[in-house]
């Protein structure tokens, strides 16, 4: 313990990393200059060459051929040769038997090089990453501004976020996970050093109070200027100059010289730091399909639990020993420390961003018309189009839907409690008990303990899910979602009224630390849980419901800070505990409601109602899609040369089963008749559209509804 003639010589000892802070500011911003200009000049076909001079590279570099001479792109590669030229080309029938006995070994080399082939740096790098195969593939289109060609994915496409190596998607998944852990730890870190910021700039515990409230205040702003904004430029650049500012921040905290300035400081912070909260989880939708997410997402979501947990354990030792002002130094070290890392390893997983840009690279490189498949559905997002969304729909949604405000607002209570417990902790353990602010910090370990099991539970729980699922023909209710939510419901009032009532300091400190247990557990189930039932019941307006139920979740926790002190000073330890426990009791009944009564409630809501009737069509669709392609599957099959559907594939679908001897015949001859007279490869075009227009619909809706889904978990 200091006395007062060790604070006084704390204040007056220099502080490198405070003192600097400009500097190191300064030094953020010229990296981030840096790595912007590298990765727009990557884009625009720029790559470093000797003394740090940029040189053309060539992304289009492929084998000579006519049609490639032209400098355009096109989906007919002998569509500008000659006669001559394309009697040398071999047809489809010819050429069947010699791919067939390459198929092993060609297939093999073909996924080895876009799986392994492309260095991480390059996708990282390169938002388009254009590579032979993806600029000589046959789009959907015929490239001009009527008919343009239809930019997806490719197979095997190494910028596809859904075809990434399961340890690369595991990578990022940890690697986002501990950036929102960060932001968490940041956000409660700060009330390990309550009595030393007090004592300096002589401020009551209320004003004190407001560093966490203000910050917390941010999370619930910050998310509806980053959705928009990670819509129209994806998550990568969001992540690094949001990032880039938190830790700016943080190192400006760390050199406050007034009350005002470090709480201004955190309310920015908390603004900036909220991108990561919104995000990642929508990093890991990108990379993972739905029957593969629950793994991700419960390991995902422990990180911004346990984040406001560890933060007063490690700001209470730190602000006692070192000072305050390392105590927020540390944290601008540790974001900066993962802006870096993150910066350099983490790639853009955002599907419409990245065919967006890659359309619009395409259509800049070959004077043809491109467009991505996404924005052939839904058409072109404006920034003003994307921010009156951000602004107006999470509204609507929370005050008209009966599921999204009951369920926000249950949320909201359990998110302001545990912030609640920052103020209520240093009452009830360094007043209550004269613990020190770094002991009293190790009281958050019950709830720790009761977060980590409800994690683990949840993964346990998605093998009861996954059988739901696989009993419904894949399309599991929403409703199976609730099971753990009505478990951590009951969990939650059980430890706040066993907390309330222990935490005098006549009883055992331990009994009141593990009556915190079921409190951590039940709210990692309850969010888990109802977070899921959310996205599942509205599919295409998730991402705004999530976003309404995060901004009244911040708006609780900001709040709640607030009245604590006065709260536990009128009502004493037990009374002034036990409100948040009467409120999780009230609320406590809405999973089982849901889980009972859900789906006729989801009937009759608006915005609920869209989106089933979405889905149902899209299932249909999907069904009819599949059984006809298992048709021409069929038929194909039954051909004894598989070449030679490519020219009498129409006809043969019509009256294939009367005619197939004397067609077969038919189409052998014209193939090799045609040889001579093909200047170009409009059948097969025509064959590949024909099949790839059927499938279109199934998988642009398919991707709509993902993306729109997931945007924010």
């Amino acid at each position: 313990m200091r006395n007062d003639g060790g604070q006084k010589n704390q204040s007056r000892r220099p502080i490198p990393f405070p003192i600097s802070w400009r500097a190191w500011s300064i030094i953020a911003l010229l990296l981030t200059a840096h790595i912007c200009s590298a990765h727009n000049a990557y884009n625009l076909g720029l790559v470093p060459g000797q003394g740090h001079i940029y040189t053309l590279r060539d992304p289009f570099k492929m084998a000579p051929s006519p049609s490639h001479s032209t400098g355009s792109l096109s989906t007919a590669p002998t569509e500008c040769s000659t006669e001559r030229d394309a009697a040398q080309v071999p047809t489809q029938s010819e050429k069947t038997m010699e791919d067939l006995e390459q198929q092993p070994t060609s297939q093999t080399h073909h996924h080895h090089r876009h799986k392994h082939g492309v260095p991480h740096w390059r996708i990282v790098a390169s938002q388009t990453l254009i590579t032979d195969d993806v600029l000589n593939h046959e789009y959907r289109g015929s490239g001009t501004e009527d008919d343009p060609y239809v930019v997806e994915f490719i197979p095997n496409d190494p910028r596809n976020p859904m075809e990434f190596s399961q340890l690369k998607k595991w990578f990022i998944t940890m690697t986002v996970a501990i950036a929102t852990l960060a932001v968490a730890f940041v956000s409660s870190s700060y009330s390990g050093s309550a009595r030393e910021v007090i004592q300096e700039f002589h401020i009551s515990q209320e004003v004190y109070t407001l560093g966490i409230s203000l910050f917390v205040l941010g999370f619930a702003l910050g998310p509806l200027l980053w959705a928009p904004l990670s819509e129209l430029y994806g998550r990568q650049l969001l992540f690094f100059g949001t990032y880039a500012a938190l830790t700016a921040f943080n190192a400006g905290a760390a050199g406050a010289n007034s009350a005002t300035t470090l709480i201004v400081l955190r309310f920015f912070a908390g603004t900036f730091g909220s991108s990561p909260l919104t995000n990642a989880g929508g990093v890991i939708a990108d990379m993972f399909a739905a029957n593969e997410r629950g793994i991700g997402m419960s390991i995902f979501a422990a990180a911004p639990f346990l984040g406001p947990v560890i933060g007063p354990i490690v700001g209470g030792f730190v602000g006692e020993t070192i000072g305050w002002r390392w105590n927020e130094g540390i944290m601008a070290c540790f974001t900066g420390a993962l802006w870096i890392f993150g910066a350099l390893t983490i790639p853009e997983t955002y599907s419409p961003v990245i065919l967006r840009k890659r359309a619009s690279l395409l259509s800049q490189r070959t004077g043809k018309v491109y467009v991505s498949v996404l924005e052939l559905k839904q058409g072109k997002t404006t920034p003003k189009a994307a921010f009156q969304k951000s602004m107006a729909r999470p509204w609507a949604l929370l005050f008209l839907e009966p599921i999204v405000l009951l369920i926000s607002i249950f949320m909201a209570i359990i998110y302001g409690t545990l912030y609640m417990l920052f103020g209520a902790f240093p009452i009830v353990y360094q007043q209550g008990r004269g613990w020190s602010p770094g002991i009293g910090g190790l009281a958050f370990c019950g709830v720790a303990v009761g977060m980590l099991a409800g994690v683990a539970y949840s993964i346990y729980d998605n093998k009861r899910y996954a059988r739901i699922e696989g009993e419904n023909d894949g399309e599991a209710p929403p409703e199976a979602r609730l099971p753990p939510a009505a478990i951590g419901a009951a969990a939650l009032p059980i430890g706040l009224f066993w907390f309330a009532w222990t935490n005098s300091p006549s009883i055992h400190w331990i009994v009141s630390i593990i009556a915190t247990a079921p409190f951590g557990f039940g709210m990692v189930l309850v969010f888990l849980g109802c977070m899921n039932y959310l996205i599942d019941a509205y599919t295409i307006y998730a991402a705004s419901v999530l976003a309404a139920n995060s901004v009244l979740r911040s708006l609780f926790g900001a709040a709640f800070p607030l009245f604590t002190t006065y709260m536990y000073q009128n009502l004493g330890i037990h009374w002034a505990s036990s409100i948040p426990a009467f409120l999780a009791l009230v609320c406590a009944p809405f999973p089982f409601v849901f889980y009972r009564y859900g789906k006729p409630i989801r009937l009759k809501c608006k915005y609920a109602g869209q989106a089933h009737a979405i889905m149902v069509q899209m299932r249909e669709q999907e069904k009819r899609l599949k059984e006809e392609e298992e048709r021409e599957a069929a038929m194909e099959s039954d051909s004894d040369d598989t070449g030679s559907n490519e020219i009498g594939q129409v006809e043969t679908r019509h009256s294939i089963a009367s005619l197939r001897p004397s067609l077969l015949n038919m189409v052998r001859t014209g193939s090799r008749a045609s040889r001579a007279s093909r200047a170009s490869r409009p059948t097969r075009a025509s064959s590949n559209a024909s099949r790839a227009g059927r499938t279109a619909k199934m998988e642009d809706f398919g991707r709509v509804y993902s993306h729109a889904s997931h945007h924010h978990f």
